[in-house]
Order: C-alpha cells, then sequence, then structure tokens
C-alpha cells in the first residue's frame, strides 16, 4: 500500500468549518436570522440548549484563524457563507456589512497564501425563507441563484472556485424528514421536494458562476453501502438506501436523470416537485470537481417494519468515533473507485471536502484522531494508486465548533477551543498535519 505521503504533486491540502459553527455574531452588523437561530432556541431541540449565537467567535477572531491556518501550511480553507448575513431575508436588499466580513476573510487568506473555497449553502436558510416554505418552495431555488449571483460578484474576482451546496442529502432527511436539524419537519419521503429543489438551486447558480468564468463543484455526503448478509432481502434494502443517499442526490448532476425511486415507494416526479426541463438545468452546467464527504460506511438490513424500505444497522468488530460512527478507512477507497465503476467518463475531478472524527475531550495526546486521519489517508492514497483522480483534501475541522443537534458536545478540532475563554490551543492532531503536509511537499512539490 502506498504510504500516507505518496500523493500527486500539486494535491491540495486544507481544512473545513461552517459559517453558523463557527462564525457566532448572530445579530451583529445587520445579519438576519437563519432556521438555525430559531431551531437551537427550541427547548429540547438541541443537547443542553446551545446554540450558535457565539459559537467560535470566529467572526471577531479570524485573523486568529487564519494565523492557525497559516501555521498549517495550508493550500485551502473551505468555509462558508452565511445567507442570512448578506441578505437578511433571503432576496432583496444587499447587507454591504456582511459582504464586507468577506471580503476581510478572502483577503486574509490570500494574503497568507491560502486559496478561499466557500461553500453558498451549508444548512443556514434565512428565516424569511423558511417561513414561505423552505425547501419545500420551489421559489427558494431562483432565491439561491440571486444570492449565488451576489456573492460571486463581489468574491468572485479572487475567488476562483465555489461549492453551491453542502451535504443536501443530511439537510434534506435531518431537516425536513426526521425534524432532528433545522428547520425541524417530520415529513419522512414527502420531504424529497427539498431534495429536488436543492439540486434545482445548484443548477441554476453552477449556471450563473460558470458564466463568471468560476469553477463549480458540489459536496455531499456520500457512503459505501453494504447489504447486512449475501440475502435478497438485504441486498434490496441496500439498494434501495444507496438510491436515497448516493444516488438521488448524484445522478442527476453527472448523469441528467433520476434514479428509480421506485423501491422507496416515491413517484416519479417526487410528488409533483419535478417540471419539464428541470434535469437539464441540473445537469447542463457540469461540475469542475465533485466534492467528497466521507465518515463511515453505511449497513442496511431488510426492514423490520413497514415504515422504511430499509434498516440501518450498526457494523460489528470496528471501532467507534466518541460520536459513535465506525472507524472503516477502507471504506474511502471502496467509495471512490466506486463512483469511477459507477459514473466513469461522467465522473469529473474529486475533492475531499470533509472527513475528520470527533474524540473524547480527556483523550491525550490526541493519538485516536492522528490514528484517524492517517488511516483515511492511506486509504485514498491507495484510490488514487488505482487510478482515482482526488486533486485534495479537507479535513473536518480546523477548530472545535457547534455540531449541529449535539451543540458543543462533539469536538473534531485540529485545535482546541475553551468555549467560555475562545482560546484556541492547537492539539497534537495539528503539528501531525502540519509536518504531513511539510513532507508531502518536500517530496512532490506545492
Amino acid at each position: 500500500m502506498p504510504d500516507r505521503f505518496d500523493l500527486p504533486a500539486g494535491f491540495r491540502w486544507g481544512v473545513a468549518t461552517a459559517a453558523y459553527q463557527i462564525e457566532g455574531a448572530a445579530e451583529e452588523d445587520g445579519r438576519g436570522p437563519s432556521v438555525w437561530d430559531t431551531f437551537s432556541a427550541r427547548p429540547g431541540a438541541v443537547r443542553d440548549g446551545h446554540t450558535g449565537a457565539v459559537a467560535c467567535d470566529h467572526y471577531h477572531r479570524y485573523p486568529e484563524d487564519i494565523a492557525l491556518m497559516k501555521g498549517l501550511g495550508l493550500d485551502g480553507y473551505r468555509f462558508s457563507i452565511a445567507w442570512p448575513r448578506v441578505l437578511p431575508t433571503g432576496t432583496g436588499e444587499v447587507n454591504d456589512a456582511g459582504l464586507a466580513f468577506y471580503d476581510r476573510l478572502v483577503d486574509d487568506l490570500l494574503a497568507a497564501g491560502i486559496t478561499p473555497l466557500p461553500t453558498l449553502f451549508h444548512w443556514d436558510l434565512p428565516q424569511a425563507l423558511e417561513d414561505a416554505g423552505g425547501w419545500l418552495n420551489r421559489d427558494t431555488a431562483y432565491r439561491f441563484a440571486e444570492y449565488a449571483a451576489v456573492v460571486a460578484d463581489r468574491l468572485g474576482d479572487r475567488v476562483p472556485a465555489w461549492i453551491t451546496l453542502n451535504e443536501p442529502f443530511v439537510h434534506t432527511v435531518f431537516g425536513y424528514a426526521l425534524g432532528t436539524h433545522a428547520p425541524g419537519r417530520a415529513l419522512m419521503f414527502e420531504a424529497l421536494p427539498v431534495a429536488h429543489h436543492q439540486l434545482l438551486a445548484h443548477g441554476l447558480a453552477a449556471s450563473l458562476l460558470h458564466e463568471r468564468g468560476l469553477e463549480v463543484m458540489l459536496s455531499n455526503n456520500l457512503t459505501p453501502v453494504w447489504p447486512a448478509s449475501d440475502s435478497a432481502e438485504d441486498a434490496a434494502a441496500a439498494e434501495a438506501y444507496d438510491t436515497l443517499h448516493n444516488r438521488l442526490f448524484t445522478d442527476p448532476v453527472l448523469l441528467g436523470t433520476y434514479p428509480d425511486l421506485s423501491a422507496l415507494g416515491v413517484p416519479d416526479d417526487i410528488y409533483g416537485a419535478i417540471r419539464p426541463g428541470d434535469t437539464e438545468l441540473i445537469h447542463t452546467p457540469g461540475l469542475d470537481s465533485l466534492g467528497v464527504n466521507y465518515y463511515n460506511p453505511t449497513r442496511i438490513a431488510a426492514p423490520t417494519d413497514a415504515g422504511l424500505p430499509f434498516d440501518l444497522v450498526d457494523i460489528p468488530d470496528v471501532p467507534h468515533t466518541a460520536f459513535g460512527w465506525p472507524v472503516v478507512p477502507d471504506g474511502l477507497r471502496q467509495l471512490l473507485t466506486g463512483l469511477k465503476e459507477s459514473y466513469g467518463a461522467a465522473l469529473p475531478p474529486l475533492t475531499i471536502t470533509e472527513n475528520g472524527c470527533s474524540v473524547e475531550e480527556s483523550t491525550t495526546p490526541d493519538q485516536p484522531r492522528i490514528d484517524f486521519l492517517a488511516a483515511h489517508l492511506d486509504a485514498l492514497a491507495q484510490a488514487v494508486a488505482e487510478g482515482i483522480d482526488v486533486r485534495g483534501y479537507y479535513t473536518w475541522s480546523l477548530i472545535d465548533n457547534y455540531e449541529w443537534s449535539e451543540g458543543f458536545s462533539q469536538r473534531f478540532g485540529l485545535v482546541h477551543v475553551d468555549f467560555e475563554t475562545q482560546k484556541r490551543t492547537p492539539r497534537a492532531s495539528y503539528a501531525w498535519y502540519r509536518e504531513l503536509i511539510a513532507a508531502h511537499r518536500a517530496r512532490r512539490g506545492r
């Protein structure tokens, strides 16, 4: 197996964060409320009642965080832009103070030699748009395109590549189907118009970005899906889950068609959401790179009741993160080679836009995180050796942050954050990642 440094010359090393998870300043400089402000204020919605109102105070402390990035020797920084900071009601008048923050962030990143990689939507929909139906409302896709144009026109002279959406699968399922994330709706499969409207938003925005000479990516949480046994029933259940988690969000973008949804019991038009010409709008702009967020495989068994066409079951005999997620590094290799097998020439270059793990606060000296990252980078190097075109790796995350409905209970950072004092303290994994990047450059160059 190739060693962890055996990646191509020009391979890009980065870290990733998201606006609501780190920025704070929720009511400053004209920012409007988002669905996560509303949801996190709901009693019992988030562990310990935590909110992102302050989070890591990155809005005020971003120079310190950029200095940490520079200390790592990063090529790139993946962050997200808060839609309600730019357009407080999701549309209409632009909040210049909000855009000015991202101006400063981009300029300071470039001064530090770090390429910005912004994500336009990382789940913090302006509350005013949710009040009008949110992603169940087709109009939201067109409001997203307007927002994308505003931001690209302000920053596109310095920012060459953009991610439209982060993890539309997770936002659809957790936010609208199960209700465990904002906006907290529990619609089950009737939430699937949310998936289509997000993909439509991606297509509309991608066209606008390409018109401006900018590169376009889309990042989804992808997972290899394993049947729990060799039985035909488990295999059919696994195929149904793969359709929902992976293919529903990838086929329309790469192939221009939706997968067969009959195993999910979903109408072909996804409850009336798909209109003539939509798949062309989603597919035609194309992708310059597909962003892959990988954390673990998913093991599926035949359903035990009529509620869903599959059951999610644990993967036995593997370690688990502090979050309870199974640690299976070779799943990343399987996922990447599987994408090539499924999409062939339609598959664009890949970028790992998230990969990382939460570790217990008491764990010293951060060895589980180092082991996790090393093993996954070994798996990534193996996939590259097998011919998969992967251009970069962005670990999640630079700093401990607000982990959505888990509040501040899960720590993913290369850098420890004391949420009372906001003091940043690099962990052992920070030094390990810095040395890995330096070793790769010494062998391959930037």
